[in-house]
C-alpha cells in the first residue's frame, strides 16, 4: 500500500466528529514530526506543521480539515435505553437508517444501529415518506437505562458512522468513511514529507494544517490562519463527484478518475483568479490531468482563510468523491496521486513575486 494510502485509511478509520478531533489529530501530529521543522496548535486544537524552503517569506498555508460529519447524543430514552442524538454536520435523513454506529463514552466505544418502526408498523401513508432525524435513535442493544448507565453513555458523548477502509475496484478505487476532509489532511501531509524527502528548494516557507471543526462553521480555519499568518493558501479538499445517477453536470461536473478539481466558486469563497490561473497553467505545464469545478451550495476552509485579516489570496484543489456526507466515500486513488504532485509543482512556484503579483494592480 502507498504511504498516502497507508495514511488515508489510518484517518479514514479513526474516530474524530466535529469538536471530537483528538485521536485524529494527534495521528496527523505524530505523523508529521517525523519531517517536520516544527509542529504546534492553535487553541482549538488545529494541528500546525512546518517546513522552511530557500526564503522566509511568502508564508504558503496547506489546509485539510479532520474532522467528520456525526453525531451527538441529546437524549436517553427513560424506559428503553435507546439514544436520542443530533448531526454534527450536513445530514440527509435517508442515508441514515439502518447503519452502524460507534458510540464513544467515558469507558469506551460501544457498536449501535440507527433504526426507527420497522415497516410493519408504518400506516400505508408513513411509508411513502422520509423518516426525520428527530424520529430516529441509536440502539445498542440496551434493555433499559441501566445497560447506558453501564456502558458510562452520557447526554454530549460523540457517536461517528462504522465503515472500515476498503481498495475496491483492481485497487483504483478507495471506499470508507470521513473522506471528507482527511483526504485533504493526508494531501497536506504528503506534500510536505515528498518536498521534505527530496531536498525541495521550494522558495517559501510552508504549513501545513490540519483543521478542526471545519463540519460547523470552519471555525478552526479561522483560528489556524491567526497562526500561520499566510500570504497565500491553498486549502485541500474533496468535491463532489457528479458521476452518480440523477445528478446533472450543471449541479457537480467532476467525476472520478478525471484529475483533480480547481475550485472556480463556490458559496463561501470566490479564489483569486490571479492564482487560480496559475493552478491551472502549472497543471497544463506538467501534464497533470485536471478538472474545473464549481459549488453552487456549500463551502471549504478558504471561505474563512481569504478574509484572514486584509486578506489572503486563496485557491481550492480537491478530490472528486461520490457519496460524500454518508457512511462511505468512493475516490480515485489516481486523483488523490494527482492532486498532490499538482499540489507539490504549485508550491514550488510561490515565490514572493509571485505571491505578490495575485494582489497587484
Amino acid at each position: 500500500m502507498n504511504p498516502e494510502v497507508e495514511l488515508l485509511k489510518q484517518l479514514s478509520e479513526s474516530f474524530g466528529p466535529a469538536g471530537f478531533e483528538r485521536e485524529v489529530s494527534l495521528r496527523v501530529k505524530d505523523h508529521v514530526s517525523r519531517f517536520s521543522d516544527s509542529v504546534t496548535t492553535d487553541k482549538l486544537g488545529s494541528v500546525i506543521f512546518s517546513k522552511k524552503g530557500t526564503s522566509e517569506k511568502p508564508r504558503i498555508m496547506l489546509a485539510g480539515h479532520v474532522d467528520e460529519v456525526g453525531f451527538i447524543i441529546n437524549s436517553i430514552e427513560k424506559d428503553t435505553g435507546f439514544l436520542g442524538f443530533a448531526p454534527l454536520g450536513g445530514w440527509f435523513d435517508q442515508v441514515l437508517l439502518a447503519q452502524r454506529v460507534i458510540v464513544r463514552s467515558r469507558k469506551g466505544d460501544f457498536f449501535g444501529v440507527i433504526a426507527s418502526k420497522p415497516p410493519h408498523l408504518l400506516k400505508p401513508e408513513e411509508q411513502t415518506q422520509v423518516v426525520k432525524k428527530e424520529d430516529m435513535f441509536i440502539d445498542v442493544g440496551a434493555s433499559d437505562p441501566s445497560d447506558v448507565e453501564k456502558m458510562g453513555i452520557r447526554i454530549g458523548d460523540p457517536v461517528v458512522p462504522y465503515s472500515p477502509f476498503a481498495i475496491v475496484n483492481d485497487g483504483r478505487v478507495a471506499l470508507g468513511k470521513a473522506f471528507d476532509d482527511r483526504v485533504g489532511a493526508v494531501i497536506a501531509a504528503e506534500t510536505v514529507r515528498r518536498m521534505a524527502d527530496a531536498g525541495s528548494k521550494h522558495p517559501n516557507t510552508l504549513f501545513g494544517v490540519a483543521t478542526v471543526q471545519e463540519e460547523v462553521g470552519l471555525r478552526g480555519a479561522m483560528t489556524s490562519a491567526y497562526v500561520v499568518e499566510p500570504d497565500a493558501a491553498i486549502v485541500l479538499e474533496v468535491d463532489i463527484a457528479g458521476d452518480v445517477p440523477g445528478i446533472k453536470p450543471r449541479e457537480a461536473p467532476t467525476r472520478l478518475g478525471k484529475g483533480p478539481a480547481i475550485l472556480t466558486y463556490d458559496a463561501s469563497m470566490i479564489p483569486n483568479q490571479a492564482f487560480k490561473e496559475l493552478a491551472i497553467q502549472v497543471a497544463e505545464a506538467e501534464k497533470i490531468p485536471y478538472q474545473l469545478s464549481g459549488v453552487a451550495k456549500g463551502g471549504t476552509d478558504a471561505g474563512r482563510i481569504h478574509l484572514h485579516k486584509t486578506g489572503c489570496p486563496s485557491i481550492v484543489i480537491s478530490v472528486p468523491t461520490r457519496h460524500i456526507h454518508s457512511h462511505a466515500g468512493m475516490l480515485s486513488l489516481s486523483d488523490l496521486s494527482n492532486a498532490i504532485g499538482l499540489t507539490m509543482k504549485l508550491v514550488e512556484r510561490l515565490d514572493k513575486k509571485t505571491v505578490d503579483s495575485f494582489t497587484s494592480f
